[in-house]
């Protein structure tokens, strides 16, 4: 506010306005971006949509997360041939009542178990420390008519694939009804979001803040792949990680996203 006779903005006004506006996690409102309004039917026919509450919840945390987060991707492919083989034929075993298991829930435990191996990762930023979590709850992203809900199962370093996925199953079936609650979407240390039902090489997901980082898959599809003596048929799934550079560093995450792939190819090391 004005200080000075009559109203008038004094140097001292002018001072503690940017010490302010410097020490404020929010852009003061003289500065920021504001999306230009034009007059749409001056060019023709249009219809309001209203957005649901979730997706004007969902808009609002989005902008926010890309605006406060320094986001950097980093993309791999990962051998998935095996791990589709294995899916495809355990499914095929399980009766028509059971949970089918998913590429997703695949990726689930292979996040799991970096955050495990990699720390850092499960983590979250407040200013001049990270809070380092002792749990590992995974985020997984389910369009609904309504909009984008990330529920979160709990505890999926302690839980094997038919477990994820049963989870995963009634979780997803609750967010379609609109049944889930506050608790179901809270306490994430790392998302999951695929694109792979869709299709596309790859993608820049959004970190879900408080979280640092955010697991993307696209559609895997049949590539040749060298073995050393020839080219082989194989199946190779892009993946990508969306990772806040305050807290990790381009090295830590080419590891973390290098392990997660070494994790798709061999199963097996699941057990490890």
């Amino acid at each position: 506010m004005p200080s000075g006779a009559k109203g008038r903005v004094l140097r001292d006004d002018v001072t503690s306005y940017v010490k302010r506006a410097m020490g404020s996690t929010q852009l003061p409102p003289s500065v920021a971006p504001v999306s230009p309004k034009p007059d749409f039917e001056k060019f023709g026919a249009i219809e309001r949509v209203p957005l649901s509450r979730i997706q004007q919840i969902t808009g609002a945390n989005l902008s926010r997360n890309w605006n406060m987060i320094p986001h950097v991707t980093n993309f791999d492919k990962a051998d998935v041939t095996e791990a589709e083989a294995f899916r495809k034929n355990l499914n095929g075993e399980a009766g028509e009542a059971s949970a089918k298991l998913t590429m997703v829930s695949i990726l689930i435990k292979a996040a799991a178990l970096a955050l495990k191996k990699y720390p850092r990762f499960n983590s979250s930023f407040d200013q001049d420390a990270l809070i380092l979590k002792k749990y590992i709850h995974i985020g997984f992203a389910v369009d609904t008519p309504k909009g984008l809900v990330v529920p979160v199962i709990r505890d999926c370093d302690k839980k094997g694939l038919i477990e994820i996925a049963s989870e995963m199953r009634a979780l997803a079936d609750k967010a379609v009804g609109g049944q889930l609650s506050p608790g179901d979407m809270q306490g994430g240390c790392i998302s999951v979001s695929s694109l792979g039902g869709v299709g596309g090489h790859g993608f820049t997901p959004i970190i879900n803040a408080p979280e640092v980082a955010i697991l993307g898959a696209g559609r895997a599809v049949t590539e040749a792949v060298w073995d050393g003596s020839g080219f082989q048929p194989r199946q190779m799934l892009p993946i990508t990680l969306s990772w806040d550079h305050r807290v990790v560093d381009g090295v830590a995450a080419a590891r973390f996203l290098g392990f997660v792939a070494t994790l798709l190819n061999d199963l097996r090391r699941y057990a490890l």
